[in-house]
Parts: structure tokens; C-alpha cells; sequence
């Protein structure tokens, strides 16, 4: 499995840049696609989800209502839009894969139980 992000970049605070992870290597039908995001000297974060079939999409409350995950699923891609950037958003940015069926032990915010990651694409944010 290959993820490849892109669209990563440096903006002032209140723009907006969106990524994209294309997925290759495998049939991706009962997986869930994510955004993970990494700052210097923090810990690995959950930002969006998305499933794979279905298009259910979850976010973190830090970013509800300023980022939207979606899917082409004709393009094996999925897309983070990011509006109304701030400071602390920069960080790395990273593209994540899991099997996920929405079970009771399922947790799509749970960074330990995706398989597959991207190599990252850093997003810089300035004041």
C-alpha cells in the first residue's frame, strides 16, 4: 500500500490549502482513510476520517467547522480542505490507512490502529 500526499505549503493566518493523499496497492473498500497532523515536540494528532465506502466522516473538535475530508473514490484519492488556517495548525501532515468497520472496539481517532502512513506534507501557518 502506497499513500502519497500532497498540496502542503505556507500560508498567512485565515487562508486556506488543501491536501490530497492518493492511495494505491490494494482494494480500500472496507478501510478508513485519515488525516493525522505532527508538530514539533507533540504528540502525533487525529484531525479527519473519512470510510471508504459509505463516506462517513469524522473530525476533531479543534478543526469541526474549518476543515472537511472527502473523497474521489474514481481517483483512489481522498482531500483535506483546510479554511480559516491559525498558527497552530502547522505542523506535518499525514495521510493514514486502516481496516475499519465501525465496531464496537473501532476507534478511527486511534493513530496505533492505522496500518499504512504517507511520508507527510508540512503545512506552515504565520501569524
Amino acid at each position: 500500500v502506497q499513500l502519497v500526499e500532497s498540496g502542503g505549503g505556507a500560508v498567512q493566518a485565515g487562508g486556506s490549502l488543501t491536501l490530497a493523499c492518493v492511495a494505491s496497492g490494494r482494494a480500500f473498500m472496507n478501510y478508513a482513510l485519515g488525516w493525522f497532523r505532527q508538530a514539533p515536540g507533540k504528540e502525533r494528532e487525529f484531525v479527519a476520517a473519512i470510510t471508504w465506502f459509505g463516506g462517513d466522516t469524522y473530525e476533531a473538535d479543534s478543526v469541526k467547522g474549518r476543515f472537511t475530508i472527502s473523497q474521489d473514490n474514481a481517483q483512489n484519492t481522498i482531500f483535506l480542505q483546510m479554511n480559516n488556517l491559525e498558527p497552530e495548525d502547522t505542523a506535518v501532515y499525514y495521510c493514514a490507512a486502516r481496516w475499519f468497520t465501525n465496531g464496537p472496539r473501532d476507534d478511527i481517532t486511534n493513530r496505533y490502529e492505522y496500518e499504512y502512513w504517507g511520508q507527510g506534507t508540512q503545512v506552515t501557518v504565520s501569524s
